[in-house]
């Protein structure tokens, strides 16, 4: 990238000298520069093009597009020094003019600090992110909750900015989550920024659009990829534990130990252990697993028991226990001679002294009581 920006402050103004070429490529760290001095309620900004050896028509439409932002914010941005190519080009574009390109720079060199940016270093946290969204939801937080020209101008402004939530989504890609989900967590997470962006602070919708955004992929992460749920405490430790292994591995050129886990992060062994432990535990595991120690064929499944047909009687064997006990001494007698001893009417009838028909009727008594109270 052939672009160079020096940068001279004062209190209430800045100047930046860029020289090289400004395109599609280049000007997007120009941007970010200007960005930042519109968040730091800078009034005035030059840009300064006079060693700038071609502007192409990209750099134009950002030019002009900073310009207008800063008109917004109250502050005053203009392009000073085209010579050449760069100001035919800024005629031909009919910017010239609108840019203030005509008008002398007032900055004398013996005031110029010229503290060179190193361009690297610079994230282009707004560049990723459509031109003229911020305008477009100042104008929508103007209109009445009611005028359908607000959900017009939401709606398009989603589907202008979902390709750069794509984009954020994408870092996190290659991992255990589905590329869609990711995809759908952070169109999510532009909609929330979308509805919560307030144009009147003057941030870029960039700078509220990206943290909100990556936030709910760093929660999804946290409370959804995971197929066991863990508590909010263990989750910190494992955090933890792990960045303290990746930190201690270079340093030591070994796997680290319990100890010097602890003492790096401060945490008793106790606490390491279940945090290593809360990691093998943040999956379940698979009942298709193959079995340890063996045939292939063998799964943990097949050593899973199968449900007894008995557990079923268990409620219905307590209720009868206790409502058994509420009927007389006789009928528990000839309902355990019944039912425990296999002894038929006749038997049971010469054992207790009583008839056959009576020893019936007593068994319907007892069968009837039973059954009205386990349905009820």
């Amino acid at each position: 990238m052939d672009l160079t920006i020096l940068v001279s402050q004062r209190p209430d103004a800045t100047l930046l000298e860029c020289s090289g070429v400004l395109d599609y490529a280049s000007a997007p760290y120009l941007r970010q520069i200007v960005f930042e001095q519109f968040d730091a309620r800078t009034a005035q900004i030059a840009v300064d093009v006079r060693q700038v050896r071609l502007i192409d028509a990209a750099a134009i439409k950002i030019l002009v597009y900073l310009q207008h932002r800063g008109e917004q914010l109250e502050a005053e941005l203009h392009v000073c020094g085209a010579t050449g190519v760069a100001l035919s080009a800024l005629e031909i574009a009919g910017a010239a003019k609108q840019l203030g390109v005509y008008e002398p720079l007032d900055w004398p060199l013996r005031e110029r600090e010229r503290r060179a940016v190193d361009l690297e270093q610079v994230e282009l946290g707004h560049g990723q992110w459509p031109a003229g969204v911020t305008e477009r939801l100042l104008r929508m937080a103007q209109l009445d909750p009611a005028d359908p020209a607000r959900a017009r101008i939401r709606g398009q402004v989603i589907e202008q900015c979902l390709p750069a939530a794509h984009r954020l989504a994408r870092r996190y890609d290659g991992g255990s989550e589905p590329a869609a989900d990711l995809a759908q967590v952070a169109a999510l997470g532009l909609v929330k920024a979308v509805d919560g962006f307030d144009p009147q602070h003057g941030t870029e919708f960039g700078t509220y659009a990206t943290p909100t955004i990556t936030g709910e992929l760093k929660r999804h992460f946290r409370d959804r990829s995971s197929g066991v749920r863990l508590p909010r405490r263990l989750q910190e430790l494992r955090m933890a534990v792990n960045h303290a292994r990746d930190a201690l591995t270079q340093q030591l050129g070994r796997s680290p130990t319990v100890p010097d886990i602890a003492a790096h992060t401060g945490l008793s062994e106790e606490q390491v252990i279940e945090a290593v432990g809360a990691t093998q535990a943040y999956r379940p595991l698979s009942l298709d697993v193959p079995t340890p120690g063996m045939d292939d064929e063998s799964t943990m499944l097949d050593t899973l028991g199968g449900e007894s047909p008995e557990f079923a009687l268990v409620e219905y064997r307590e209720s009868l226990r206790r409502i058994i006990a509420r009927l007389p001494e006789r009928e528990q007698r000839i309902l355990s001679m019944r039912f425990y001893g296999n002894l038929s009417q006749l038997e049971i009838a010469k054992q207790v002294g009583l008839s056959q028909m009576h020893v019936s009727r007593l068994l319907a008594h007892a069968l009837g009581f039973l059954r009205r109270h386990l349905a009820e």
